[in-house]
């Protein structure tokens, strides 16, 4: 995680969520950002963009390789909702890819119907 922040550890942040978002507490309709929502930087140049801080930290992180929105909030010690309207910023600007997370059937011992039953009978006697 990069050591410029906009906050202060000791007193919580300085400038409050909503004036990070602009007021907004939902990114654009052009865009779903689900919890494991995957984001990808799509440009590679170093440059600074033409953002503000809080949305240019995001993007370092996001360059560091590609992340779930969770992880991303996570490591950027900002709500999430923030960082969806963020991400959803930065997606619109054409500086993020966020692709929605793929749904993979279970496989291996916990997709066994039988196994599953058995758990479940086990608990019950617990």
């Amino acid at each position: 995680m990069s050591d410029e922040h906009w906050y202060e550890d000791e007193t919580g942040s300085l400038v409050r969520p909503y004036t990070v978002t602009r007021g907004r507490t939902e990114p654009s309709g052009r865009h779903t950002i689900d919890l494991m929502s995957q984001v990808t930087a799509v440009d590679a140049d170093p440059d600074e963009p033409d953002v503000d801080h809080a949305r240019t930290a995001l993007l370092a992180l996001v360059r560091r390789g590609a992340r779930p929105v969770v992880e991303l909030a996570a490591d950027a010690d900002l709500p999430l909702t923030v960082v969806r309207v963020l991400l959803g910023d930065l997606a619109e600007a054409g500086l993020v890819r966020i692709d929605r997370p793929r749904r993979v059937a279970p496989a291996g011992p916990g997709a066994d119907p039988a196994l599953l039953k058995e758990i479940v009978e086990r608990l019950r006697e617990l």
